[in-house]
């Protein structure tokens, strides 16, 4: 399938550089399989879902994963993305030419990590010094690695390591955001409860792939960066009663349809699940674990747009981003909202 089938026009200040406050009051653009859209709020959400539905979120906590260092007198960057093992992390370096297999690169704060070879995801390894965790180290020097789109337009602060962080984060390893679970508050998630709705959640931490264009000219050359998640077996047992009972299981956000998807078998069981997955979702995929889909507005030419196309359909999801441009929807991370109900 072409990747310009995927490709559209988004003007510069429909880009969001800081969230909704209060975070529930993100607009909401609500996509049934047929008939018209609906401009809503995310505090409508309790009104468009019903009792026995369960909502899935993604518990996965972003860590400070972005570094700036030193190799000698070259100015080198890092992304972390991957945890290899306990004191190593694939990294995308930027400047990595600069970098050689085995040079020492001085991250300030008495942070320093050994650059190993180039793997085949286009990233180094890197192995820390010291016998400090990784994670205190990370939280002394490094920064809240926010989205290419937002970071290249202002400075990330202080203000970004609570707003870019989800009211469920508890399992460090992400180095993005589920960002669709941006938007919820207690109130919100007290207002869900009353109507009947409940609640799980499950852990896909997600990789610093999830912001790399789509290069190649046709998906079937695409290669999926690979993530790691976790369902429990009681977790996976409650969905797959929900289900059976007539509740609809609604993934908030790209990485929680990504992982129940992953887990699903072909008879639509969602099954235990601690693993690496690099599912890749587009047009003609058969859905088996989900009904809907709560989730921000994303990239042209994107992965997750192909997955919300193969949701609800090309054309849909074009008209539907097309209304959200010309309402002046705030996209990406830090925007605003939609539901998605095939």
């Amino acid at each position: 399938m072409r990747v310009d089938l995927f490709d559209f026009d988004l003007p510069p200040e429909n880009i969001a550089l800081r969230p909704a406050s209060p975070r529930d009051s993100a607009r909401l653009l609500l996509v049934p399989g047929e008939g018209d859209f609906a401009d809503l709020s995310v505090r409508d959400l309790p009104s468009l879902l019903r009792a026995g539905d369960v909502l899935v979120f993604n518990d996965t906590r972003v860590i400070p994963a972005q570094l700036e260092g030193m190799r000698g007198q070259a100015r080198i960057g890092a992304t972390l993305h991957k945890r290899l093992g306990l004191r190593q992390w694939q990294a995308f370096l930027r400047n990595a030419k600069r970098v050689r297999d085995g040079e020492r690169i001085d991250f300030g704060a008495g942070v320093t990590a050994i650059a190993g070879p180039r793997d085949d995801d286009g990233g180094v390894t890197l192995s820390f010094e010291g016998e400090e965790p990784v994670e205190v180290l990370l939280e002394r020097a490094g920064r809240m690695p926010l989205p290419p789109y937002i970071a290249s337009k202002r400075a990330t602060d202080e203000r970004d390591r609570t707003d870019y962080q989800t009211m469920f984060a508890r399992e460090d390893g992400a180095v993005a955001a589920p960002t669709a679970a941006l938007h919820f508050t207690p109130e919100l998630m007290a207002a869900l409860a009353e109507r009947g709705i409940t609640t799980e959640t499950l852990t896909l931490h997600v990789g610093a792939g999830t912001f790399l264009p789509v290069k190649a000219d046709d998906t079937d050359d695409h290669r999926m960066h690979a993530e790691w998640g976790r369902i429990e077996a009681a977790t996976a047992d409650r969905l797959n009663a929900a289900r059976a009972a007539g509740g609809r299981l609604i993934a908030v956000g790209t990485t929680s349809l990504r992982l129940l998807e992953s887990a699903a078998g072909e008879d639509g069981m969602i099954r235990a699940f601690a693993d690496e997955t690099r599912i890749f979702i587009t047009p003609g995929y058969r859905f088996r674990a989900v009904d809907g889909l709560m989730t921000n507005f994303h990239l042209p030419k994107s992965t997750l747009f192909m997955l919300v196309s193969a949701l609800m359909g090309t054309e849909r999801m074009r008209a539907a981003y097309d209304h959200a441009i010309g309402s002046g929807y705030r996209f990406y991370s830090y925007g605003d909202s939609s539901l998605l109900l095939p």
